[in-house]
């Protein structure tokens, strides 16, 4: 038999780095077809499930709620600023309210909204999975007859789902009334022509590609942290690492969704 030269054996590392490629974005797809299956499910929302559903989508909402609606709120007000005065200056004052509009709702929240949810609410719900996977918390409850899908995780995917959903329309309203008091003060002569600009600006395709953005951004920070420590920690690796390859996951697929979006709203 022929030895392996280092050409082969590149090819072959390469081949099972692929390999385990595709079978952790399987596993991760597999654990969000039957998280959508259990949240279809009425036993899901029965009582001994309700509270913990109730607590999980307490605690990754209301404690960022106000908070995050404050900084939003001033960041919204230091960009739109700055975008009106840029815009004066240049003699450009009639595009500035649709740059402001189209910039910051439907770019930068969603977006920000995404990654602030997966780093104040997600990626810790996932590495309390991966505790309880590993101090064999699951196994116990599957071996009591309880689904631990059910039981844990689903609350837990939902709970980032409703925070990501709730934080981006908090903040694009307060954004859009921002802009307005910005632009034409605290006077409703120039709702008429503030409702035009931005009823131009979502249209229906614009306004489908903005819900799919925020729904899919919301189901990538929920899913693909919990399912990368999920089927990934306790292996070989530590849960450090998975935990890294989920962020990895999660930015890729938040990248490729923001870039989707930018094709669909403007090509």
């Amino acid at each position: 038999m022929s030895p392996i030269t280092p050409r082969q054996g590149a090819v072959a590392e390469v081949g099972r780095s692929a390999a385990k490629w595709f079978v952790g974005w399987w596993r991760i797809i597999r654990l969000g077809a039957w998280l959508l299956a259990l949240s279809l499910s009425r036993s899901s929302y029965s009582r001994p499930y309700r509270a913990s559903l109730l607590h999980q989508i307490y605690l990754g909402t209301a404690p960022n709620l106000l908070w995050f609606a404050v900084l939003s709120a001033l960041l919204s007000l230091v960009l739109i600023r700055i975008v009106l005065v840029t815009a004066l200056s240049y003699g450009l004052s009639q595009f500035a309210l649709e740059t402001v509009v189209r910039v910051l709702v439907l770019e930068l929240i969603p977006l920000t909204t995404a990654l602030f949810v997966a780093l104040q609410c997600t990626i810790p719900q996932s590495a309390e999975i991966a505790a309880m996977r590993s101090r064999g918390e699951l196994d116990s409850l599957g071996s009591q007859g309880i689904d631990p899908l059910q039981r844990e995780v689903l609350p837990r995917a939902l709970a980032g789902v409703f925070a990501v959903v709730t934080l981006a329309s908090v903040s694009c309203v307060l954004t859009l009334v921002l802009a307005y008091v910005s632009v034409y003060g605290f006077t409703r002569w120039g709702f008429e022509a503030y409702t035009h600009t931005v009823g131009q600006i979502f249209n229906s395709a614009v306004a489908v590609i903005f819900v799919l953005k925020i729904a899919l951004m919301s189901l990538a920070v929920s899913l693909i942290p919990v399912g990368s420590v999920l089927y990934d920690a306790g292996r070989a690796r530590s849960r450090a690492s998975a935990e890294m390859r989920g962020l990895v996951r999660m930015f890729l697929v938040i990248l490729m969704i923001e870039a989707a979006s930018l094709v669909g709203n403007y090509y």
